[in-house]
């Protein structure tokens, strides 16, 4: 009597789990196993802020040959516009002097030029001249009048840490798929948060994250926010390759978060420490050209 008791009330207890689908027993899976890089290398926070320094202080000029893909997205729209290639060549002279050329079938299609302060941009296609100053003061509705040089040159190479940024390192790993080999693959990382403290107070204001490989402790990614906190442009680096004994990436992906823009560069020639002339970041209005003034 009892037995059937307890056999009645193991039949209640399970019986809503049976009428679910829900198992009695534990199963296993089989997961795919993700792969491990050959070599992990290990450093400290300090000594990642100082190979940072290090890099940012060894470059004076950088010239590079790359080809341009652009592209805006509305997303309150459902549109998204990708503009063609085109070929280009960029010219950078620290501590913030940049020339950027585009070239469509041998055309030149614009010729920007900055001093860090003002910008002017000529466009020939369009019989146009550009000029304003780097600092966005009235946005329009122009999302292209909308960009400042600035961000390119942040972009184009990671900047060391200035003598009132603070730091901290996490260390952290990301599972990947090579979707050409049909494998995961783990990517041990450093995260490097870089902040300024606010004046008269304890709140630290974000300036970069910067993400470091640990197989080669070389850059892969950059996060860089405004003065409001807001993430201002998102970068990857990839497809390091040698270029005169330099390690630089082949492929840089600059995104833009608020203005929905995306620029695509494709690397194909870097130089280091080349000898550049103040002409050589001067661009002049056409003879006749229309000029306009941004604010």
């Amino acid at each position: 009597m009892r037995a059937n008791y307890r056999l009645a009330s193991a039949a209640a207890l399970f019986l809503p789990l049976l009428l679910s689908g829900c198992s009695l027993f534990p199963t296993t899976r089989k997961l795919p196993v993700p792969k491990a890089p050959v070599i992990t290398q290990t450093a400290t926070p300090e000594q990642l802020v100082a190979r940072l320094n290090e890099r940012w202080a060894a470059i004076s000029t950088l010239t590079a040959k790359v080809e341009f893909q652009a592209s805006v997205a509305k997303s309150k729209e459902g549109v998204a516009t990708d503009y063609p290639s085109i070929e280009g060549h960029i010219l950078l002279r620290k501590p913030s002097d940049l020339r950027v050329l585009g070239r469509y079938f041998g055309v030149l299609a614009f010729d920007m030029s900055s001093d860090g302060k003002n910008f002017s941009l000529s466009v020939p296609t369009k019989n146009k001249f550009i000029r304003g100053s780097n600092s966005l003061k009235k946005k329009s509705l122009n999302t292209w009048e909308n960009l400042r040089p600035g961000f390119f040159v942040d972009a184009l190479l990671v900047r060391g840490l200035d003598p009132d940024d603070w730091y901290s390192v996490v260390i952290d790993s990301e599972t990947l798929e090579d979707a050409a080999r049909k494998h995961l693959f783990t990517v041990p990382e450093y995260i490097l948060s870089i902040s300024r403290r606010k004046p008269a107070t304890q709140e630290l204001i974000p300036v970069r994250v910067v993400t470091f490989r640990r197989d080669n402790l070389l850059p892969y990614q950059q996060d860089i926010y405004d003065s409001e906190g807001h993430l201002e442009t998102h970068v990857t680096y990839s497809a390091y390759q040698d270029f005169e004994g330099s390690q630089y990436p082949s492929l840089v992906i600059i995104k833009r978060p608020i203005d929905e823009i995306q620029i695509v560069l494709t690397v194909d020639d870097v130089h280091e420490n080349q000898p550049l002339a103040d002409d050589q970041f001067l661009v002049k209005p056409a003879d006749g050209a229309k000029v306009q003034n941004l604010e």
